[in-house]
């Protein structure tokens, strides 16, 4: 039933997370913030879709991907990991086979043009949504005792260096994950 429940959710992630892996993520934050459903014990969290973010994103493969599976093996074990995998791939997988069938008998279509061209504003929202919520996780620190220790300042400094080295240098992304790995383990994160 639990494995029922997981890919059930996982696809009806997968089936409106329209722009990729990160678009997953304000799905996510919504199974966090209730005890309904799949998170009806309350073991999902912000802070451990936060370091789920974190994990995914450094290592290969889809971030969504990498994301259900760890959901899915933290809910409920290795078949879980496949289960959600499964679950948040197999809508996708779906319509690329029923679009690609119907696209090449109305690619001209205005009414096709105009429906793929609403798609890119969803999608930027969507990931725009889950950039920002990253953001706060990373830099904000709703549960401190003072109005000045809501901002992670560490944190802060880190992310402000790194998206101008970023900005200005065009350097492999590897080169940033190690420098803010080093930056971890001098400020002692």
């Amino acid at each position: 039933m639990r494995n029922l429940l997981l890919f059930g959710t996982f696809f009806r992630i997968g089936l409106f997370s329209i722009g990729g892996g990160l678009a997953t993520l304000p799905f996510l934050f919504e199974i966090a913030d209730n005890t309904r459903g799949i998170n009806q014990d309350g073991w999902l969290s912000r802070v451990l879709i936060g370091n789920m973010l974190a994990v995914a994103q450094s290592l290969p493969g889809a971030i969504g991907a990498n994301i259900s599976a760890y959901t899915g093996f933290y809910f409920s074990g290795i078949g879980g990991a496949y289960i959600a995998a499964l679950g948040l791939i197999a809508p996708s997988i779906c319509i690329i086979i029923m679009v690609a069938r119907a696209l090449a008998a109305f690619k001209e279509s205005t009414l096709v043009q105009n429906l793929f061209a609403g798609f890119r504003p969803a999608a930027a929202g969507l990931l725009s949504a889950a950039g920002f919520g990253a953001i706060a996780l990373s830099l904000w620190n709703a549960a401190a005792p003072a109005w000045y220790a809501y901002i992670r300042w560490k944190e802060a400094l880190i992310f402000l260096a790194l998206a101008f080295l970023i900005i200005r240098y065009k350097k492999h992304p590897i080169v940033y994950i190690m420098a803010a790995a080093g930056a971890g383990l001098v400020f002692k994160l």
